[in-house]
């Protein structure tokens, strides 16, 4: 309950509305149940970085192979405003947060790693030699760029033109990605 007003103030205003207080009045809970559960509002901004993490990664499962992991890195879901200003507002905080920078170390490399699962098992199965790695980190540095411009300007990109973006950077090194 806690995770999720924080995650809506986050959404509804930045790191700025990630108050206590609003963050209260949101969940209807005490301020003495942050600490109880949380230890302080950087514990709980921590564990909603690892909520909305946990949440991205629930959404790579490449069942249906690579291609379907790029449409849900830039679905609607992961598009859409509200979340992105969360993500915005997160990242800003990594710097000058320590637990948050371990939340996010933590997450990110679960996050590369299953990119590069996904990449390496494409690779193998169109007989490709890819750094695996190399390719899932600058995958999701041309993810995070579109999300902070879909941030910063949603007329930017579409959300097919996102998905496109990632199919010819990864197609360039691995080739045709079936649909």
């Amino acid at each position: 309950m806690l995770i999720d007003a924080g995650l809506e103030c986050l959404k509804r205003g930045g790191i700025l509305e990630f108050t206590i207080d609003n963050i209260c009045a949101v969940s209807g809970a005490s301020r003495g149940l942050v600490t109880h559960h949380f230890g302080s509002k950087d514990g709980l901004l921590a564990a909603v970085y690892a909520t909305m993490y946990d949440r991205t990664l629930a959404g790579l499962e490449p069942v249906g192979g690579l291609r379907a992991v790029v449409k849900a890195l830039v679905s609607r879901e992961m598009l859409g405003h509200e979340g992105l200003n969360a993500w915005a507002a997160l990242w800003g905080e990594v710097a000058n947060n320590d637990a948050l920078r371990a939340e996010h170390r933590r997450h990110y490399a679960s996050y590369r790693a299953s990119l590069a699962s996904a990449i390496a098992d494409h690779a193998t199965a169109s007989g490709k030699v890819v750094d695996a790695g190399q390719l899932a980190v600058t995958l999701i540095s041309l993810i995070d760029g579109l999300w902070l411009e879909r941030c910063i300007d949603p007329d930017a990109m579409s959300e097919a033109g996102a998905e496109q973006a990632c199919l010819t950077l990864l197609e360039a090194f691995l080739g045709p990605l079936p649909s």
